[in-house]
């Protein structure tokens, strides 16, 4: 199937490039900014990668002239609308609404010109940090701002999307970790170990939803490849390691030593202030939906990503 994907510098969106182009799909990856203001670093990196799974268009944003002019010319099946505005996303000044408009801009005009060419159907992505996502302490609000942006975004483009007769889903994200990621908790460990320092975690008690990247990018390959099909659910949440954070750090640990002979120590802090809920999960097992996944090569990709 033809798809069009927004968002593919990303570190999500890179490996939903690669899952569907390795899927024999192809794929026009459009992207906000000139590829000359991607500089250097990992997102670089990922541009760079990008070029031989997908035709790259891009200084084309969502929404735009150039963006639509893409959309009626490629005649796409299925417009992934993973793109976003995320700047400092723990930022309690976030600007929702700025983010909203930015992420949202222009959908009328989209969603009208991608059915007049034959649009199967549109997916968004969200966040298991948004409101009324994922499963776990309740109420279900929004971590932050920025994920109060996400959920209001797959809200409005689920309604005009589905206004002019076209199939809407939404795949939900818990926490990816991965090749190619940004600096994040896995960065941190690695970063630690390598130095021969020990990892403290300091939230080890919060219940978090750890997936391998390459395995969301299989289930997101074969959700869009369902939804084209008109076989879908409306959402999809799938799901990888539930557990603390400490455990989950330990598998991490278990993971990397045999592979890296690093010795990969850890210490523990005694959590006692919970500014986040203690538990937010997705529950659909991805490596149940995914087909042909490999764990032990996962892990041996992630542990290959940080050796270099």
């Amino acid at each position: 199937m033809k798809v069009l994907l927004t968002g593919a510098s990303s570190f999500t969106g890179f490996w939903f490039a690669k899952a569907l182009s390795d899927g024999g799909h192809d794929v026009t990856a459009t992207l906000k900014r000139p590829l000359s203001a991607y500089g250097e670093g990992t997102r670089a990196e990922r541009v760079r990668r990008l070029a031989s799974l997908a035709k790259i268009v891009d200084d084309a944003p969502f929404g735009s002239a150039k963006f639509l002019e893409v959309l009626t010319s490629v005649g796409c099946e299925v417009l992934c609308h993973h793109a976003a505005i995320v700047g400092d996303y723990r930022n309690p000044n976030f600007d929702v609404v700025g983010a909203l408009v930015e992420n949202t801009f222009n959908l009328p005009d989209v969603v009208r010109a991608f059915a007049d060419r034959g649009g199967k159907c549109v997916i968004t992505t969200g966040s298991v940090f948004e409101q009324n996502e994922g499963v776990g302490n309740t109420p279900l609000i929004a971590f932050s701002r920025y994920g109060l942006s996400k959920g209001l975004t797959a809200e409005i483009t689920s309604y005009l999307v589905r206004e002019v007769g076209l199939g809407f889903g939404k795949f939900v994200i818990p926490n990816p970790f991965g090749p190619l990621e940004e600096p994040r908790f896995c960065a941190y460990l690695m970063r630690c170990w390598k130095a021969g320092e020990v990892a403290k975690i300091n939230t080890p008690a919060y219940i978090r939803d750890n997936i391998h990247v390459d395995l969301l990018a299989l289930a997101y390959r074969r959700y869009a490849e369902d939804m084209a099909a008109g076989n879908a659910a409306a959402k999809l949440d799938p799901s990888g390691y539930i557990e603390e954070q400490g455990v989950f750090a330990e598998r991490f640990a278990r993971e990397m030593r045999p592979r890296l002979g690093l010795a990969c120590e850890l210490a523990f802090a005694d959590q006692r202030e919970f500014s986040e809920p203690v538990m937010r999960v997705n529950t659909t097992a991805a490596r149940l939906y995914a087909r042909g996944w490999d764990e032990g090569r996962a892990w041996d990709g992630v542990a290959q990503a940080y050796r270099g």
